[in-house]
């Protein structure tokens, strides 16, 4: 059994970014949910997928929100973009594929919950998280559990985390926290960079077990005299950033492995889903109908 995890966020984007403007017969524009609606056709009609929900960022903020005023937020989305997000969330449904509509936590937090929870069940051989975001490095394991780039059609396993960031998956977050990530608005710690971190990440895994004092150190890492003097100045905001680059993975979602099977679209609601993005020819990519 093989689950699949798509981050919903991201495929929006991409969408809106890589397919050309429509208009419904409203007038609204509509362009990104139809390239995510045939996206999603293309995977459902993968040979051996089983098992898939979709995450949305249902709203931008989160409780990350609360702990850092300079974490990323909706501001400055483009109306034509956001105007599509119940939009694409009903389209996924009207699909038949599980979906979140997530709040207070992002969509990788809940890619994460049921990853972690697909992981412990023997059933399964694999679990694809559909999404290039950096932050869901930490919960890849080994090639059982990784991550899917379908700009780059690349995978990403345990093996593959380690020689990009030099770093296990567990030291993920704290990797982050020192160098940042601009697309999560972490700032990161000034003079830390991905040499530096993965180097003292390797040697001790997390953050606060770097010695604060330079000479207590046993690997060589250049700048040491500075880089300490920049963590010990800034040690409060780099846990707050690596807490920020920790994926939750006890989101409540009720459903279980098993609901995540795949029976089909429901024809009613994605017709009528189809009329209203103004393409009923939609319906010729959809590769299975519930119940027929």
């Amino acid at each position: 059994m093989i689950i699949d995890l798509v981050d919903g966020t991201f495929e929006l984007y991409r969408s809106y970014f890589a397919v050309p403007s429509a208009t419904a017969p409203d007038g609204t524009e509509v362009g990104a949910t139809r390239g995510v609606v045939r996206t999603l056709c293309k995977l459902l009609r993968e040979e051996g997928l089983t098992h898939v929900a979709f995450s949305f960022d249902h709203v931008i903020e989160s409780f990350r929100n609360d702990l850092f005023a300079g974490y990323k937020t909706g501001a400055g989305i483009e109306p034509a973009l956001k105007d599509q997000f119940e939009l694409v969330e009903q389209a996924a449904e009207a699909l038949g594929i599980v979906t979140w509509r997530n709040v207070d936590v992002e969509a990788d937090d809940a890619i994460a919950t049921m990853a972690l929870r697909a992981a412990a069940d023997p059933r399964v051989t694999r679990v694809r998280m559909r999404s290039p975001d950096k932050d869901l490095a930490q919960v890849v394991q080994g090639e059982r559990v990784v991550m899917y780039d379908a700009i780059r059609d690349r995978t990403t396993t345990e093996a593959d985390v380690l020689e990009k960031f030099g770093v296990k998956p567990a030291s993920i977050p704290d990797y982050l926290g020192l160098v940042g990530d601009d697309a999560d608005g972490i700032p990161g710690i000034p003079r830390w960079g991905a040499k530096s971190a993965s180097t003292l990440l390797t040697r001790y895994g997390h953050l606060h077990a770097i010695p604060t004092d330079p000479s207590q150190w046993d690997v060589k890492v250049r700048g040491a005299k500075g880089l300490a003097e920049q963590l010990d100045a800034h040690r409060d905001e780099a846990e707050l950033y690596v807490q920020l680059a920790t994926l939750k993975t006890d989101v409540p979602l009720p459903e279980s492995v098993d609901d995540l099977a795949w029976r089909g679209a429901d024809r009613a609601a994605f017709e009528a889903m189809a009329a209203r993005l103004g393409d009923p020819g939609l319906a010729r990519f959809v590769p299975r109908w519930r119940g027929e």
